[in-house]
């Protein structure tokens, strides 16, 4: 049986460059999910790549069909968007593990959804100003910078992986972003080991049938 690794951490905190440079080297096997959103399509992003790019009704279709397998929306200062993992019929444990970038409250229902055994959280940290920097440098190079909306990210980030919230949620460990490269080797070796683990569990369930 395959697994969701589950990368989360605050807003700027590399998760993004991680989870690319991990999928890239292709070692371990991991496949992508891709989520789901109603935001604007932002500069040099394409539909299918990063996000599938929809819209309010087609949210409610999939809802009603019961394919929505977990949804945040946030009040933007451009309106609500919405962002969501779907049942799309591309995920399948039985034969493939997945690399997925999520919120900490998407990565619960994720586990609830496939089962905890079967979902493992990476967490990334960086200090706070540290973000708040990255944050910046980001935005201005957007050809239209949302300051305003990267603001209320950074904020909102104190209360969604708040100390409580992250005990709640089981999380133990936490992968100090101070270095891309080494905490990419760390990560990668993390996940290696784990699969490897697995394997050999599965293993020995073919051999004892």
């Amino acid at each position: 049986m395959g697994k969701i690794y589950c990368v989360m951490g605050k807003s700027s905190s590399g998760k993004d460059s991680i989870y690319s440079r991990i999928m890239q080297q292709g070692n371990p096997a991991l496949l992508r999910i891709v989520p789901y959103t109603t935001r604007p399509r932002r500069e040099g992003e394409t539909d299918g790549r990063e996000y599938v790019f929809t819209d309010e009704a087609h949210v409610q279709q999939l809802e009603s069909a019961g394919k929505v397998i977990e949804l945040r929306a946030y009040h933007t200062v451009y309106g609500i968007w919405k962002y969501f993992t779907v049942d799309d019929g591309r995920i399948d444990l039985s034969a493939h593990s997945y690399l997925y970038i999520v919120t900490l409250e998407g990565y619960q229902k994720i586990q609830r959804y496939f089962g905890s055994s079967q979902v493992v959280p990476i967490y990334i940290e960086v200090e706070d100003g540290e973000r708040l920097l990255r944050a910046i440098a980001r935005e201005r190079q957007q050809k239209t910078p949302q300051y305003e909306e990267m603001c209320r990210r950074f904020l909102a980030d104190a209360a969604d992986f708040s100390e409580e919230k992250l005990t709640e949620a089981g999380i133990t460990r936490r992968f100090i972003n101070k270095d891309m490269e080494g905490t990419i080797r760390e990560i990668t070796e993390y996940i290696r080991r784990d699969m490897s683990g697995m394997e050999k569990q599965d293993k020995r369930i073919s051999i004892w049938r």
